[in-house]
C-alpha cells in the first residue's frame, strides 16, 4: 500500500541537507512538499517587508528547483495547523514533517500542530535543519543557560555534531494527483514600493543564489575574513546571512565547505568565520530560554531605563531612519539599508549606538526598523544585536562604552569610500573631514546626556 507525506516547509527553502525532505522521501511512495503564509502564526513578529520580498523569489526559486525533481511546490494560505490537517485527509497522507524553528511563537505553534496531527493518527516529526547545536542541549553544568558568549563557545565546540550534508534529491516521488494551492502571487508577498527595484539589484534569493556565495566566498575572501570583516569599504564579509535566514544554506554546509577546502581547523578567516556562526546561533540560544527578549531587556534595571518620550523623539527618529541625521557613517548605513535590505555589520553597531545612546531612543524602536527593512531580519540575530550595542543584553557592550561615529568612520573607512557611496554629497569633500558632522549635530551632549541617563539606572533611582 502506497503512503504520502506532506514535507512543511518554512525558513528550510533548499534540497540540499534537508533532513524533513530526506525522511519524506526515504520512507514514502508520495512526496508533498507545502508552503503555507501563515503570518498570524508568528506571533507579534509576522515578516517585514523586506523579508516578504525575499520569501517571493526565493519561494519562486525552490518551485523551480522542486520541478526539476519532478515535483513542484504546494502553496497554501491561512492557519497552519488547520490547512496540514485538511491536506493530510484530501491526500490520504499518513506523515508530516518539518524542520523545526526556534522563535516563542513558532514553538508553540508547531507543539499544538504536533499534537492535533498525532491525535489525527498521523505520524508527525520534526527535524534539526539550522543549528549546528540545538539550545537545549549546551547548558552549564547546574542546567541553566549560559549568559556569557565565551564559556558557550568554548562549549560548543565540545558538543557540536556536523555530519556531512545531505545531498539534493535527484528525483522526489510525486503523487498521482496534485491538490489544488493558489499562486505565489495570490499571497501578496511583494511590496508596492519602489524600493523593492533597488534591493533587487544586490541579491539573488534560493538556494543557487546561496551556493554562488558561498563558493564564491570560500575561493576569494575567506582567507582575509577576520582583517576585512570590520571594514565596511571592502567586499569583505559572507552576505550569508539572509540565506542562512530563510534555510537556502545551512550552518552546516558553510563549515563543511571550509573544511572542503582545506580552510579548517587552521586560519583566522575560516575560524572567525566560524565563531561568526556560533554567534549567531548564541543569539538563538538566548531566544529560546528567554522568549521574552525582543521587547525587554535580559538586563532587568534596563526596564526602567529613561529614555527620551516618543513626542520628543519622533523627529529624530525619522531622520536616523532615512538618513539624514548629519552624521556621515550613520546616514551612509541607513542608506545602505534603505537600497540594498542589508547593513554591514560594523555599521550596524555604529547606528544602533547612535539611535540608543547619542539620541536616547530606546532600542526597541530600531529592532522595529531593522525587522521591517532589513532582507535577513532574523528575530534571535535582531534582538540579541541591538541589545548588545545598547548595553542591556548578554554579554553585551557596556551602555558606558559608546561609539563615536567619527572615529569609527576614520578607523573602517579610512578613506571615506563607503560614506561617498552611499552618500553621494559628500562625494567631493576629502580626507578626515568627510566623517565629520553637520555643524547642527553635537556629539558630545548626546554622549554627556546618554552617561547621565546611564548614572541614574547604576545607582538605582
Amino acid at each position: 500500500m502506497s503512503s504520502t507525506a506532506l514535507v512543511w516547509l518554512r525558513r528550510d527553502l533548499r534540497l540540499r541537507d534537508q533532513p524533513a525532505l530526506a525522511q519524506a522521501c526515504q520512507h514514502h511512495d508520495a512526496v508533498i512538499p507545502v508552503y503555507i503564509w501563515d503570518p498570524e502564526g508568528e506571533g507579534e513578529w509576522p515578516l517585514g517587508a523586506a523579508s516578504r520580498w525575499w520569501l517571493h523569489h526565493s519561494l519562486q526559486a525552490l518551485s523551480a528547483a522542486l520541478a526539476a525533481c519532478d515535483s513542484r511546490l504546494l502553496l497554501r494560505s491561512g492557519d497552519s495547523g488547520a490547512e496540514l490537517q485538511a491536506l493530510a485527509r484530501e491526500v490520504g497522507a499518513s506523515a508530516v514533517y518539518w524542520n523545526r524553528c526556534y522563535e516563542p511563537a513558532a514553538i508553540a505553534r508547531d507543539m499544538a500542530v504536533k499534537q492535533t496531527l498525532r491525535e489525527a493518527g498521523l505520524a508527525a516529526e520534526s527535524f534539526n535543519a539550522a543549528q549546528l547545536v540545538e539550545p537545549w542541549h549546551n547548558l552549564k553544568a547546574d542546567g541553566s543557560p549560559y549568559v556569557v558568549f565565551t564559556p558557550y563557545w568554548k562549549a560548543m565546540q565540545k558538543q557540536w555534531q556536523c555530519p556531512p550534508p545531505r545531498p539534493a534529491p535527484k528525483t522526489i516521488p510525486a503523487p498521482k494527483s496534485w491538490p489544488t494551492g493558489v499562486s505565489l502571487e495570490a499571497l501578496g508577498l511583494l511590496p508596492t514600493h519602489r524600493w523593492a527595484e533597488s534591493v533587487e539589484q544586490h541579491w539573488q534569493p534560493g538556494e543557487a543564489g546561496a551556493q554562488q556565495r558561498l563558493r564564491a566566498f570560500v575561493d576569494e575572501a575567506v582567507a582575509d575574513y577576520d582583517e576585512l570583516r570590520n571594514r565596511p569599504d571592502h567586499a569583505g564579509t559572507s552576505r550569508f546571512s539572509p540565506h542562512l535566514h530563510f534555510g537556502e544554506v545551512s550552518p552546516a554546509q558553510v563549515v563543511w565547505a571550509l573544511d572542503a577546502a582545506g580552510e579548517l581547523p587552521t586560519g583566522t578567516g575560516p575560524l572567525s568565520l566560524v565563531r561568526e556562526l556560533a554567534w549567531r546561533e548564541f543569539s538563538v540560544y538566548l531566544l529560546y530560554h528567554f522568549p521574552y527578549l525582543p521587547m525587554q531587556a535580559l538586563r532587568p534595571a534596563f526596564n526602567d531605563f529613561p529614555w527620551r518620550k516618543p513626542d520628543d523623539y519622533a523627529d529624530d527618529l525619522r531622520a536616523w531612519q532615512h538618513g539624514q541625521t548629519g552624521v556621515p557613517m550613520v546616514d551612509a548605513g541607513m542608506r545602505e539599508l534603505w537600497q540594498t535590505g542589508w547593513m554591514h555589520n560594523r555599521v550596524r553597531m555604529v547606528v544602533a549606538s547612535y539611535l540608543t545612546k547619542h539620541l536616547l531612543i530606546p532600542w526597541q524602536e530600531g529592532a522595529r526598523w531593522f525587522w521591517d527593512t532589513l532582507v535577513d531580519a532574523n528575530l534571535a540575530n535582531n534582538t540579541q544585536g541591538w541589545q548588545w550595542t545598547s548595553g542591556c543584553g548578554a554579554d553585551a557592550s557596556p551602555y558606558f562604552r559608546i561609539f563615536n561615529p567619527v572615529l569609527q568612520g576614520e578607523k573602517f573607512d579610512p578613506q571615506g569610500d563607503y560614506v561617498r557611496r552611499w552618500c553621494p554629497e559628500l562625494a567631493e569633500v576629502s580626507g578626515k573631514a568627510i566623517h565629520q558632522p553637520a555643524e547642527s549635530v553635537d556629539l558630545k551632549f548626546g554622549r554627556e546626556r546618554a552617561l547621565a541617563a546611564y548614572r541614574q539606572i547604576s545607582s538605582g533611582r
